[in-house]
């Protein structure tokens, strides 16, 4: 008994060291976010709504760049575990070279497409909100957030490798320092305090910008001090080369991890647009719902990351049983901790929309969707630990079948259908969308039971 309670106590403390700097990263980002989105909220609702759908768009691209990371991290993490530095090495360039592709791309299609893009959100079918003040509002804050999407792409790249690697204090100290820098100028910019002047959503967006400047500096200044503990970054920048066969492998590997981001991604707008059918107020009750709920999110987020990186590098390392053993306890915890934080959401949703500015109709639904978002975090604890393990095995086009490719086939339709056709109220449309991913969850359980993302990618 005293060994297998040793044996519990050593594994828990190995994954929350993973988990909890992941964690502390995300809680306080999330949580500036929140204050953030009040800030703007006591501004005025259309300027609330307006940047929310703007970061509903930017979260397209902001998937897009995490798949590419993630595409080649699957091997940046076994190829750790299995001691091999220049692989690690390869996987970083391999990054940088696709992310930068990436962004140059995104920023032409927001520079050209923006004025439909923000449309598309934008119902007539509701008595709340100015509709041409959103858009306005939106569009001058998107133009500044593209200044901000290149250290954003860069910061990425170092931190997604710091943390398969292991490192993931610097990551969430470098986060954490750029998260009150937002907060601190967003309360100067946006209400023009300390004889600066009054920017609004101006405002927000250029702390946005600068912070994830300060950001970017943080994490290249201390990866590259720290060249003689962190082998891999020695003669990064020397050469842009991949190693022969690694860049074929990473594509055709990593090729559907990006795709099932930036669809799932899209997919997420998709449905959010299915939505907004019923109105700006809709859009506005679940912007208040996703803020409140990325805070509450932020323990199965980072259970999933620590799947991704503990499971990978013992898949490298060739210890397939501990893999599984690992997985499995890892998505027990994830579940149980869901239960809990889902229970504490459902229980003080009607408190959190009181502290925004909106109108009485907005607050109510926001409240509605905040507590079915509760009843439903268990299963997204479920799903978010299942999806990456199996992709810690490489099984990416499985991710992509299992995520994004369900998605579009099945939740996307539903809430097309059930906004459209039927008469059922938001609420209720927004509760059976979630539901579908009970089929989702059951194939993911076929899928962990048969082990089929069992694989070792790095082994000659």
């Amino acid at each position: 008994m005293n060994s297998k309670i040793k044996e519990y106590t050593s594994f828990y403390k190995k994954v929350l060291a993973v988990a909890l700097p992941i964690m502390l990263q995300n809680g306080i980002s999330n949580f500036v976010s929140l204050l953030d989105n009040i800030m703007l909220g006591r501004v005025g609702n259309d300027e609330m709504t307006g940047v929310a759908i703007v970061n509903q768009l930017l979260f397209i691209f902001y998937l897009c760049i995490f798949g590419a990371v993630s595409g080649a991290g699957i091997f940046t993490a076994q190829y750790y575990g299995s001691k091999d530095m220049e692989g690690v090495r390869d996987t970083f360039r391999f990054k940088l070279l696709i992310s930068t592709v990436i962004l140059v791309i995104a920023i032409g299609i927001f520079m050209l497409f923006n004025g439909p893009l923000l449309r598309l959100y934008l119902s007539e079918s509701s008595e709340v909100g100015n509709i041409e003040a959103t858009f306005n509002f939106g569009r001058e804050y998107l133009f500044i957030m593209l200044i901000g999407l290149l250290p954003f792409t860069l910061e990425n790249c170092y931190s997604g490798t710091l943390r398969e690697t292991g490192r993931t204090v610097i990551p969430m100290a470098a986060s954490v320092v750029a998260v009150f820098i937002n907060l601190g100028l967003n309360y100067v910019l946006i209400y023009g305090k300390f004889g600066a002047p009054e920017l609004g959503v101006a405002g927000a967006a250029y702390a946005t910008v600068i912070s994830r400047v300060v950001q970017l500096l943080i994490v290249v200044v201390w990866t590259h001090r720290h060249s003689e503990a962190l082998g891999f970054i020695k003669g990064l920048y020397a050469s842009f080369k991949v190693k022969k066969g690694l860049g074929r492998k990473i594509v055709v590997m990593g090729l559907p991890l990006i795709v099932n981001e930036t669809l799932w991604a899209a997919g997420i707008a998709a449905q959010m647009q299915a939505y907004s059918n019923r109105g700006v107020m809709v859009v506005s009750g679940l912007n208040i719902n996703s803020t409140i709920a990325n805070v509450f999110n932020v323990a199965f987020i980072a259970l999933g990351d620590a799947v991704a990186i503990l499971v990978g590098q013992l898949l490298g390392a060739g210890k397939t049983e501990e893999a599984k053993r690992t997985s499995s306890r890892i998505i027990v915890f994830s579940v149980s901790i869901c239960i809990i934080l889902g229970t504490v959401l459902f229980f003080t949703a009607p408190l959190f929309p009181q502290i925004y500015n909106s109108p009485d109709e907005i607050k109510f639904l926001a409240e509605k969707f905040l507590r079915v978002t509760a009843i439903c975090m268990p299963l997204m604890g479920f799903l978010h630990a299942t999806y990456f393990t199996i992709r810690s095995g490489g099984k990416t086009f499985i991710t992509f079948l299992f995520d994004s490719a369900f998605l579009w086939v099945v939740a996307v339709p539903v809430a097309y259908v059930l906004t459209l056709y039927t008469g059922l109220d938001i609420v209720t449309v927004f509760l059976l969308c979630n539901l579908v991913d009970l089929i989702k969850a059951t194939v993911g359980f076929i899928l962990l039971k048969k082990g089929v993302w069992i694989n070792n990618l790095v082994a000659e």
